[in-house]
Formats: C-alpha cells, sequence, structure tokens
C-alpha cells in the first residue's frame, strides 16, 4: 500500500484525523490539498561548504516545480561535513560518520511523515552516498538532485581547484613555489559556490547516480553558479511526481545491473577510491548482491575514457561541455559494457534515454572513444594479500609502473606522517603505512588527502608508496593503496607492521604483501593489544562500535 493510500485509509478510519489535518492547516494547506502526494525535499544547504551554499535556490526550485507538478513538498534538512575543510583535522573523523547521519535523517523524515516521495539535494562528498542509502531504505519514489560542480578557479593562465591548494603546500615546503605563488592558489583555488571540480568523490557519486538510473541525464556535471541547474530540478519535480504516479520506487531501479552501470561509469572516468566503500553500502541498502570483488570484475572490462584530474588535464565541467555522462554512456552502451535495458526513474531504460544522445564529438578532447581509451582496463584496482586478505583498493591511473617494494615507514595517525613529509624524512622508495585509521580505529576513516597532496608537492607521488586502513580523499593519486581490511584495530595484519619490514605493492598481479614470515607475524600477534578507543560516547563511539569492515562498506546495520 502506497504512503498516500495508508494516509487515506488512516484519515477516513478516524486515526487521529482532527490533529492530523489540523497541523497541515496551520502551515496553509487547503481541502483541497489531501489529495495530492506528499513529497519530501531534503535539502543539504549550508554555509559549512562552498559545496553546499548553493543548494537553496534548487530547494526552492523544487518546491516551485512540485507545487506546479500537483504535489505538496515538505522540506527538511540534512547536515554536511565539509572534506576540504576538515582535511587533515580530527573532525575529518567525522566525515564517513556524516553519512550514516544523512541516511537516517532521509529514512527518518520520510518514514515519519509518510510521504509519497522524496528528492535529494546535496553537494559534499558524504551527501550523495548518505541520500542514496536513506532513499533505499525508505523506498518510496525518489529521485537525487546534484548541487552542481563548481567552476575553475583562474592563476596564471592555469585552472584551479582544491587540490591544487594541497599540492602545493608540498611544492612551498620543498623549496619549488614561492610564497606569493602559494598564497595566490590559495586564495583564488574555490571561485565560487559547487563541489570541487575534478572527477573527485562529489563529481564521481553525481556521475555514478546519473548511470544507475536515479538522477536526470546531464545533470551530475552541471555547474552550481548555472541557471541549467534550476531549470533541471524543476523538470526533476515533475518526474518524480510521475514516479509517484507509476509507484517506480529505488529499489526497482537499483538492480545489480543498475550497479553494474554506475561502476562502469566510475572506471570509464576515473572516478574515486570511494566509490567503491560506498557502493558496497549501496548495495547493502538495496539488497543487492554485491562485493569487493565485483569492483575487479567490471575493473577488467571496462577501459577509462575520460581524462580528468586528479591523474588527468579536465575538470567536471569540461566533461559537461563535451557532452556529459549521457555521451560516456553512449560510447559504453554502444560496445556492450552498460545493460540498456535497465530501468530510470524517468520511466525509460538507460538505451531510450540514450537514443537521441549524439556519437562522441570530434573537436572534443575530454572523452575518448573506448577503441582509443586512455587506459584498457579501469583504474581502480582491489589487491589481496596478507597484508589485506579481505581486499584494498589501489587507484593506479597516472602512474608510470604500478609496482614497488620497500621499507616501510609506520606511522600512528596522520597528523606524525604529514609531519615526517614536511621535514623530508621520507625519501623514495619508502613505503609508508598509516594505521588505526580505519572504521573503528579512526573512527570513521579520515581521507590522507594532506599526506599524499605534499608526497606529490615534493615529487614522490610515484616512489614512495602509501597504504592505510583509512582512506583518500578523490583528488588523491599516486602509488596508493586504501580501505586495507582487516584493519589494525581489529587486529589486522597492518597492526603488526614494524617499521623497516618489506613490503611490496603490485597493481599487475593484484598483490599486497608484507614479507614477515608467519611464524614472525603469530610472534608479534600474541604480543599485540588493541589500543583503547578514541571515543567512548556520542555520535563517534557509535559508529565505531558498529562500523562493519571497509570491504563490505562500513556499515553500521549488518546484523
Amino acid at each position: 500500500m502506497s504512503a498516500a493510500n495508508r494516509r487515506s485509509k488512516n484519515i477516513t478510519e478516524g486515526v487521529a484525523r482532527a490533529p492530523n489535518r489540523s497541523m497541515y492547516y496551520g502551515m496553509g494547506y487547503q481541502e483541497s490539498d489531501f489529495g495530492k502526494p506528499m513529497i519530501g525535499v531534503a535539502n543539504g544547504h549550508s554555509t559549512i561548504t562552498p559545496c553546499n551554499s548553493g543548494l537553496q535556490k534548487l530547494a526552492d526550485a523544487a518546491v516551485i516545480g512540485l507545487k506546479e507538478a500537483g504535489a505538496n513538498p515538505q522540506v527538511f534538512g540534512t547536515p554536511t561535513i565539509s572534506d576540504g575543510m576538515a582535511m587533515g583535522t580530527e573532525g575529518m573523523k567525522y566525515s564517513l560518520v556524516s553519512r550514516e547521519v544523512i541516511s537516517d535523517c532521509v529514512e527518518t523524515c520520510v518514514g515519519g511523515q509518510w510521504m509519497d516521495g522524496v528528492m535529494v539535494i546535496g553537494g559534499c562528498d558524504k551527501n550523495m552516498p548518505g541520500g542514496m542509502i536513506g532513499m533505499l531504505r525508505a523506498n518510496v519514489p525518489a529521485l537525487y538532485v546534484y548541487g552542481g560542480t563548481i567552476l575553475p578557479g583562474k592563476y596564471k593562465g592555469q585552472d584551479l581547484n582544491i587540490v591544487s591548494v594541497f599540492e602545493a603546500v608540498g611544492q612551498f615546503s620543498a623549496g619549488k613555489m614561492s610564497e606569493e605563488d602559494f598564497v595566490q592558489i590559495e586564495k583564488r583555488a574555490i571561485p565560487g559556490s559547487g563541489s570541487c571540480g575534478g572527477m573527485y568523490t562529489a563529481n564521481t557519486m553525481s556521475s555514478s547516480f546519473e548511470a544507475l538510473g536515479m538522477s536526470l541525464p546531464y545533470s551530475s556535471t552541471m555547474a552550481n553558479v548555472e541557471d541549467e541547474v534550476t531549470e533541471s530540478v524543476k523538470q526533476a519535480a515533475n518526474v518524480l511526481v510521475e514516479a509517484v504516479k507509476a509507484d517506480l520506487k529505488p529499489r526497482d531501479i537499483v538492480t545489480k545491473q543498475a550497479i553494474e552501470n554506475a561502476v562502469a561509469v566510475i572506471m570509464a572516468t576515473g572516478g574515486s577510491t570511494n566509490a567503491v566503500l560506498h557502493f558496497l553500502a549501496i548495495a547493502h541498502a538495496a539488497e543487492v548482491e554485491w562485493s569487493i570483488d565485483d569492483f575487479e570484475r567490471m575493473r577488467r572490462k571496462t577501459p577509462v575514457l575520460c581524462d580528468l584530474k586528479p591523474s588527468g588535464q579536465f575538470l567536471a565541467i569540461d566533461l559537461h561541455h563535451a557532452g556529459g555522462i549521457p555521451a560516456v554512456m553512449k560510447e559504453l552502451l554502444k560496445h556492450g559494457l552498460l545493460h540498456g535495458d535497465a530501468m530510470t526513474i524517468t520511466g525509460k531504460t538507460v538505451a531510450e534515454n540514450l537514443a537521441n544522445v549524439p556519437d562522441l564529438r570530434a573537436d572534443q578532447k575530454v572523452i575518448r572513444p573506448v577503441t582509443n581509451p586512455i587506459y584498457a582496463e579501469g583504474h581502480l584496482a582491489i589487491l589481496k594479500g596478507n597484508l589485506s586478505p579481505e581486499g584494498c583498493v589501489a587507484k593506479i591511473t597516472g602512474l608510470k609502473n604500478p609496482v614497488m617494494s620497500g621499507p616501510a615507514r609506520v606511522f600512528e595517525d596522520e597528523q606524525s606522517a604529514l609531519a615526517a613529509i614536511m621535514a623530508e624524512k621520507i625519501v623514495a622508495g619508502d613505503v609508508m603505512v598509516l594505521r588505526y585509521l580505519g572504521p573503528k580505529g579512526g573512527p570513521g576513516m579520515p581521507e590522507m588527502l594532506a599526506p599524499t597532496g605534499a608526497l606529490i608537492g615534493q615529487g614522490l607521488g610515484e616512489s614512495v608508496g602509501l597504504i592505510t586502513d583509512g582512506r583518500f580523499s578523490g583528488g588523491t593519486w599516486g602509488m596508493v593503496v586504501g580501505h586495507v581490511a582487516p584493519e589494525a584495530y581489529a587486529g589486522g595484519v597492518i597492526a603488526l607492521v614494524e617499521e623497516g619490514d618489506r613490503i611490496t605493492i603490485d597493481a599487475h598481479q593484484l598483490l599486497l604483501e608484507l614479507h614477515v614470515s608467519d611464524e614472525e607475524l603469530a610472534r608479534r600477534r600474541a604480543n599485540w593489544t588493541a589500543p583503547a578507543p578514541r571515543y567512548k560516547r556520542g555520535v563517534m563511539a557509535k559508529f565505531a562500535n558498529n562500523a562493519s569492515s571497509a570491504s563490505s562498506g562500513a556499515v553500521l546495520d549488518l546484523f
């Protein structure tokens, strides 16, 4: 029974009819409104971050569009944490936690108010998976609206973005950049509202949601400051109301085929390592059978087609101007790399949505054809070995040789690791090990953009390895391996690594190996004890106590 029918049944039977209607009358409803669908608008607007500071105009457009489509919009808020602002601080540990808080907000409001549908509007990294997980749990007709990407900053004829700043830190500390240039890059990198401009986590998730069928075509790469984004929201409102009438729900759309389509686009666009963690969680919420090994299966058959930052040249707005995600999907579909019969929120299949999308234009350089890819296989490799038997994620684009073996340099936190880099105590050939940063140990799997950005800025991006049970920013590239599982706090082998141990990272053999005998590891394990939890009360403690392994998405309800 739909929410509208349940509400009507309750009112007809006299269950709390007077107070139910009275409260709606208090908000200006008329008698005729009670026959209209009630559509939630989960508004992620905040002035915390540029990613979300431009969302209110989208929520306003959604309200107008929903009313014009004959629905009653009900606006409620969701929080956000700015990864870019929190990076390198204790606050970064709240980022992944916010994914769960956002999903709980969406599920709670939709369920508590018996909404007939919901539109989630978000910008920063965790807004997307948090909103999607909440939509899948609630499972009423739903649609995701992305707030839009940021336009590039400019300095000395070069495009700038948030990663430019982190890499400039390394360059300045190494004496490779003047203080004036450093200050100007810092001031000019973020020119206004919108999410970080490369194919980082926010744009990766928005693009994948378009491929998943839960966002409108072309909507995932629009710029927040352009007028087309508000027009797209009004169109989305009409599409969502039609989905309510058709009772087309998220779990009708988010099938295994749809997730394969999303992952194919993630690989083709060179997307963020965080997509692995988030799609494990999304599949769990959708009750779709999906494992970390499925990403490796998809990687082997999907080429990288888009020349996008962080390892490439262009930004998401350049991808939009080159034809957007529909152009990428059309190219994949032509070569049998998408499921064209997968259903989308438009009520049409993927193939039907793409029917009138033109072939790749000859005058653009952002998207390559399948016959001439940047890489023949995808860039997100799942490595295993004695150091990560459950699997871990390596981003191998942009590397001349994704194989190295070297001595371990062990750090128990991000700050001491960054200090060692800045003091030039890390040299080519080292393999940095950053541990106790996983879902339970961090807690919250903080991202390591500050250390990796500093390594790249010092020219060590390809010659120094970095492995962690934490995460990486979507802006990270280099010889990096994250999501090592089991994590150190849970007694994973990464907890037993000692300074100077030899570690091999081999993306060709999909191997992460610690060259220490089983006997020695057993001796070390006998002497190991888990550290005391960093948080004992509140949201962080709840997350640490309930989070699953990164290899299953770090979800809180894997009971």
